[in-house]
């Protein structure tokens, strides 16, 4: 019964690829559509706004850290973690947006035709 069941579901993953890319052979449909506009977003708005924020607060971090702290530790303290935090999170989404990258070369939803890609008309 387990055999039956691991070959079903190794079989379902690998499977997934080829029924992802034909979603996406013609003009990809509403779904894939959908699929291009989340990844575009996600790579042009959503990853450098996160990003700008962590930036933000490294340098906040590092402003309560050299300058506010001065010689307060309690300050130094707080402006070490926030700095330490920001840069996990730097990591962190480095390797979001590494993943959402290769997702998208993976089911062909990258290059140049996800921005200059025409408009398609929904007018009934």
């Amino acid at each position: 019964m387990k055999k039956v069941i691991y070959s079903i579901s190794s079989g379902t993953l690998l499977a997934i690829p080829a029924i992802t890319n034909a979603q996406f052979n013609s003009n990809g449909g509403e779904f894939g559509d959908l699929l291009r506009n989340i990844l575009v977003f996600s790579n042009n708005v959503l990853i450098p706004f996160i990003i700008g924020i962590g930036f933000l607060v490294f340098v906040y971090g590092m402003f309560k850290f050299f300058i506010a702290g001065g010689q307060n530790e309690d300050k130094q303290k707080e402006g070490k973690a926030l700095m330490i935090y920001a840069t996990l999170g730097f990591v962190l989404i480095v390797v979001f947006w590494g993943v959402v990258n290769l997702l998208a070369s993976s089911t062909g939803l990258e290059g140049d035709d996800l921005e200059n890609r025409p408009e398609i008309d929904v007018t009934l």
